[in-house]
């Protein structure tokens, strides 16, 4: 059912209330994989070992990552105010590896802010702006709190590692576990730079 851009503006103000930042999610992410747990309703081995490596990506990410100068200078030219409402889980190996880059971008200019909401305890929220149909994480909502106006929405993936699925899946009808090493091996050799780009696209700031 389509829902109507009022109550979606309605169910994004009613989350960034009561939305956590990134440094809370960061911290509940550690807190997870310390004690062999996952978010969500499936407290399984695999999503508990998903959660940890989440852990350990987010980490690195948020070591290693690093706002070009090029990219400072066109957040500089940002002139409105906006917040960044994310769908995310600790167990989505996506949101490992753009999460901490969003916060980065955030981090870097007093006019975006990030917020971060669990999807399973959001699902009001989720079937809002579904991906083709699925509740597909990490989902980026960009809100302008001036205009109070939805002005662009982001994800799962980097534009580049959304067409090596749409490729593996044409080609294999799903995703092998041979893709998904190779994906992870792209966002490690991309360094971030794709996501950096699309948010930069989707603020109009190109």
């Amino acid at each position: 059912m389509e829902v109507l851009e009022s109550n979606r503006l309605e169910i994004v103000q009613e989350y960034i209330a009561k939305a956590m930042d990134y440094s809370s999610y960061s911290d509940l992410v550690s807190q997870l994989a310390k004690n062999g747990k996952t978010t969500g309703p499936v407290q399984s081995e695999a999503m508990i070992n998903y959660t940890k490596l989440g852990n350990r990506r987010m980490v690195r990410w948020e070591k290693t990552f690093k706002i070009t100068d090029e990219v400072r200078t066109k957040l500089d030219s940002l002139d409105r105010e906006l917040v960044f409402l994310v769908l995310t889980e600790s167990w989505c190996g996506d949101a490992a590896a753009s999460l901490p880059i969003m916060n980065k971008i955030a981090e870097a200019t007093p006019n975006i802010t990030l917020k971060v909401v669990l999807r399973d305890e959001s699902l009001d929220l989720m079937d809002a702006f579904l991906t083709n149909g699925a509740r597909s994480i990490p989902k980026l909502i960009v809100l302008d709190t001036a205009h109070n106006e939805i002005v662009g929405k982001w994800g799962p993936r980097p534009s580049i590692a959304t067409q090596m699925v749409e490729d593996c899946k044409r080609e294999h009808g799903k995703l092998t576990d041979e893709f998904k090493q190779e994906l992870q091996v792209w966002y490690n050799k991309n360094k971030g730079q794709n996501i950096q780009e699309d948010i930069l696209e989707l603020l109009a700031l190109e």
